[in-house]
């Protein structure tokens, strides 16, 4: 599978009374496809799945995938704390059109490198899907170690990881490992100039939400070689990346999206908005990264 560009996990807007906002959603959704990314992720962490209740899921990934049609591909999360969990949320996506997964090891069971294999592989065979495995151990708890990585390449049906981890030289051992039919993806936002060098042609960043087009320019001007304008670019939005990766990511992402002209609302308990000062700050970042 091609994974070629940047994907953006999207935002999930809510609107004043906490229920989600399809047409800010709608409106948002046309406009990264207008900026031109490749992909959109559904239920990943940016977009709060965490918290929807009762049938908010089917009906959110229903939306975005109707909405954005052919026009991107369309990849979905199906995270959870268990196995079949993560099948099922799989089969729902399969069947709503979603052409691909992402999927990181179950949440605070802490599995071993044992059961993070088979974790995969029987997703793998049970939704004969593309998988895009998912290592950020901030937030799993767990690291999937490159031995697994390079092991579960070999299944067929796992095309990619996203790599959050923020240790760059565990994302060179990946790049170097020779995985045939198999993409590193960047998933460290403030890394990307570096993955781009290496060759990495996929971004999986949060912050596309409300820079998308920054985000494309670099993936087209790393294709062009031209890493002097890769160089230039980052320097100018990496300020308010590192800003947003420092505290309140969630947050920030829908403040950037408010800020650039389309507003999502507030994120959901137990989550809760930043200080005054901490906007302030992010918002100064943003301004120099928009021009």
């Amino acid at each position: 599978m091609n994974l070629e560009g940047v994907l953006v996990p999207v935002v999930t807007p809510f609107d004043t009374e906490g229920k989600v906002d399809y047409s800010a959603l709608g409106k948002l959704l046309d406009h990264l496809i207008e900026a031109g990314v490749r992909g959109i992720v559904a239920c990943g962490t940016t977009g709060e799945y965490y918290t929807f209740v009762g049938e908010e899921r089917r009906t959110v990934m229903a939306y975005i995938a109707d909405r954005v049609g052919d026009k991107a591909l369309l990849i979905a999360g199906v995270n959870d704390t268990y196995t079949a969990g993560s099948v099922a949320k799989a089969e729902e996506a399969k069947a709503l059109g979603y052409q691909a997964l992402m999927l990181a090891p179950p949440i605070y069971c802490l599995p071993q490198e044992t059961e993070i294999i088979q974790h995969y592989k029987t997703v793998s065979a049970e939704a004969e899907m593309p998988i895009i495995m998912y290592n950020f151990p901030a937030r799993s708890g767990v690291e999937i170690s490159v031995e697994a990585v390079i092991e579960l390449s070999a299944d067929k049906n796992i095309v990619g990881i996203k790599e959050s981890s923020g240790d760059f030289s565990r994302a060179l051992s990946l790049i170097n490992a020779g995985m045939k039919d198999f993409e590193v993806i960047c998933g460290s936002d403030d890394q990307a100039a570096d993955y781009l060098f290496w060759g990495v042609r996929s971004w999986i960043g949060g912050a596309a939400n409300y820079l998308p087009a920054e985000h494309v320019q670099l993936i087209e001007c790393a294709k062009d070689g031209d890493f002097n304008r890769v160089r230039e670019i980052m320097q100018r939005i990496l300020p308010v990346i590192k800003n947003q990766e420092s505290a309140d990511y969630n947050q920030k992402a829908k403040l950037g999206c408010a800020h650039t002209g389309f507003p999502v609302g507030a994120v959901r308990a137990p989550l809760l908005p930043i200080s005054s000062e901490d906007e302030a700050g992010f918002i100064a970042a943003l301004k120099l990264a928009i021009g």
